[in-house]
């Protein structure tokens, strides 16, 4: 049974029973519907308790239900008669009381959460918006400007700050005891939610959380839908707009936005070891970082964060120092923001040490090498490594382009290693690229992966290419994007058309970000491998030249005087038309709607043809990888979930037309054609 029920004197017990999560699908609304019809039938009972047993309350609906059609009892129907009842309801919530789950708290004539416990609305964040009441019985309870906050945003909140802004009557250890301690006099004289007023309405307010999403949540429909639900509650009776809550959800969840958001939902949680990686991993303990950079800092950090201790190596005394202090700076930073306690960030320093002696590291069961990006370089740091650590530590490579195999050559056991690409700051995104090379066992693949669940991190198992699946995509946007640039465009107006497709940033203000120096690097290290029938676009080379290397410099792709936002540089306009005339070439003046096209189209006949190749298992990772790795916009559901609402034959017919231009570049990949001949989703194609 997914809800039981039963009576101990005068109170009924109503618990949710459906593992892992009580997630709140039809068995449960059935359950908690047959529940209230016993519960009103028993003679005697003041109050019935519900809860969901000692780990959490329930985590919101199914999802898994989301794609078929609403069957009865609806949430919104069965919360509508827990509030209304003769016997009044005491949620008692240990967990997380998320969506279906805050919203059945909030049908509850009275409520009680344990200190840990954690409460909100995320709806907005699967592109829907509460469906069964929470946009009006919420600001009823807390007010309107907190539920604005917490509906439109989909923040949750901890049972303390709960208690202080009013959704939770009390704080217990011990909620379920304490819920049959209530004395019945104070439950009768509670008055239902429904029949409550919106406290502080402020027409400034709606405006300001309209602004809000439109700015953090740009082209985002649930957001602004949430707000306007929420200024319903102020302006609306309760009835009327509980009526427009519901066809808002149900519109909202069938539209294409919500349907991309539960593709990443459950891509993200899809995302572990491959069933036929069966290798037990090594219990790590303490793990050696190579390089105390940025990037190593943050992977230092990630690993001291998870309990393990770290040895972070450099070359010299100076390099220590440098890895010190960059260490130092982000256990700061986490304390300034309240992530950390005193007791924590000291907890974490005793764990870290940092040293130019490989030998402290000899004990470490893990090494993760975060070295410059050069294959000697790279080749001499693993000669260290494996002159003093165990035979069976596992060595990982934190490469982002470097071919693993060509650096597991240097090893006398070359299955020891294994990539694990970071994404910067290390200790703060969550995809973790694990490469596979030929020769990699699979105990450091196990390892790999056990360490990515160790740190919350979405793995994604790529194989041995240049750039593996995320930077090799990147590679073609950026190509694509010079292209479009010196053909017919502007650095900025090619950002704006990829942020008004949902990008946070376009690629010239991301290049800026991470300097140009950096991408030119890997431009020189390519140049004896490059296909010289492959057209070559000159100008951030140009650029380099002229010092322009972004934000560091104070210009780049923009110019950025006095240290402040970006401004557009004609200079870097006149470039492109410079390079066009010396290639005897006539510019075109692109369209958004064209510069996107093209970038898009670049990106997806690449990623499709790193599915050709086995780089990537399946399209389901490169979503997860674009998304969570590059900024792809998350509530289109990814690079290939995208092409999926293209439809395989358009996209072979673009590509066909754009190849009349460029052979070469736009050549569609099998997979495309592939796809086009069977009618198939690229999401359901195999090797």
């Amino acid at each position: 049974m997914a809800v039981k029920f039963e009576r101990r004197g005068t109170t009924g017990f109503v618990t949710l029973a459906n593992p892992p999560v009580n997630a709140m699908g039809l068995a449960v609304r059935q359950g908690l519907d047959a529940a209230v019809t016993w519960a009103e039938a028993e003679p005697g009972l003041t109050r019935v308790i519900v809860s969901g047993g000692e780990r959490v309350f329930a985590a919101g609906g199914d999802a898994r239900e989301f794609d078929a059609p609403p069957v009865a009892p609806h949430l919104p129907d069965v919360l509508s008669r827990i509030e209304t009842s003769t016997v009044p309801w005491i949620a008692a919530i240990r967990g997380v009381a998320l969506g279906g789950g805050c919203e059945l708290a909030l049908a509850c004539r009275y409520r009680i959460a344990h200190p840990d416990a954690q409460l909100g609305l995320p709806e907005v964040t699967l592109g829907v918006i509460p469906g069964a009441g929470g946009t009006q019985r919420l600001p009823r309870l807390v007010g309107y400007g907190a539920a604005l906050d917490m509906i439109a945003t989909g923040r949750s909140v901890t049972a303390p700050q709960a208690k202080a802004m009013g959704l939770i009557d009390l704080v217990s250890d011990t909620p379920d005891i304490e819920a049959e301690m209530v004395v019945p006099e104070l439950l009768d004289q509670i008055v239902p939610l429904w029949e409550r007023p919106v406290d502080g309405y402020d027409p400034g307010l709606t405006t300001a959380a309209l602004q809000s999403a439109s700015q953090k949540s740009k082209s985002q429909l649930a957001p602004q839908e949430a707000v306007r639900m929420v200024e319903m509650a102020a302006l609306t009776e309760f009835d009327q707009a509980m009526l427009a809550e519901r066809e808002t959800f149900i519109r909202l969840r069938n539209g294409d936005q919500a349907r991309a958001l539960r593709h990443i939902f459950f891509a993200e949680r899809a995302a572990k070891a491959p069933d036929w990686l069966t290798a037990a991993p090594l219990d790590v303990r303490m793990a050696a970082v190579v390089g105390g950079g940025t990037m190593g800092a943050g992977i230092a950090y990630a690993l001291l964060s998870v309990g393990l201790s770290v040895c972070v190596l450099e070359t010299d005394p100076d390099g220590v120092a440098r890895a010190q202090v960059n260490v130092d700076k982000l256990i700061s930073q986490s304390l300034s923001r309240g992530f950390l306690t005193d007791q924590k960030a000291e907890d974490i320093r005793r764990r870290l040490t940092v040293s130019d002696d490989y030998s402290v590291a000899a004990d470490a069961e893990l090494a993760i090498e975060a070295a410059f990006e050069s294959l000697e370089v790279k080749q001499m740091v693993f000669g260290r490594l494996e002159a003093v650590m165990r035979p069976d530590t596992v060595l990982a490579s934190n490469t982002s382009y470097l071919d693993l195999d060509q650096i597991a050559n240097c090893l006398s056991d070359p299955g020891r290693l294994v990539g694990l690409h970071f994404f910067a700051p290390a200790h703060v995104m969550k995809l973790l690229e694990i490469v596979r090379g030929a020769a990699t066992n699979d105990l450091a693949l196990a390892t790999g992966y056990a360490l990515a669940k160790r740190l919350r991190k979405i793995p994604v198992l790529s194989g041995v290419c240049d750039g593996f699946i995320g930077n090799r995509i990147l590679q073609r946007y950026r190509e694509a994007a010079d292209t479009v640039f010196m053909d017919g465009s502007t650095p900025w107006e090619v950002d704006e058309a990829m942020v008004d497709f949902g990008y946070a940033m376009g690629p010239y203000e991301a290049q800026d970000l991470s300097g140009l120096d950096i991408a030119h690097a890997n431009r020189r290290r390519q140049d004896a491998t490059r296909d010289p029938n492959r057209r070559y676009i000159p100008i951030a080379d140009r650029m380099v030249e002229l010092g322009k290397l972004g934000r560091k410099t104070g210009a780049g792709w923009y110019r950025y005087p006095g240290g402040g936002p970006k401004v557009d540089d004609p200079i870097v306009a006149d470039l492109a038309l410079e390079e066009c005339h010396f290639e005897g070439r006539t510019r075109t003046d692109y369209n958004a709607e064209e510069i996107r096209r093209r970038l898009l189209l670049a990106m997806i006949n690449e990623a499709a043809e790193i599915l050709n190749e086995g780089i990537a298992q399946n399209a389901r990772d490169i979503d997860l990888v674009t998304v969570f790795g590059y900024g792809f916009p998350r509530w289109r559901g990814g690079l290939m979930h995208y092409a999926d609402t293209l439809g395989a034959e358009a996209i072979l017919a673009q590509l066909k037309e754009l190849s009349g231009e460029d052979a070469l570049v736009w050549r569609p990949s099998p997979v495309i054609e592939d796809c086009a001949a069977r009618g198939i989703r690229f999401a359901d194609w195999s090797r």
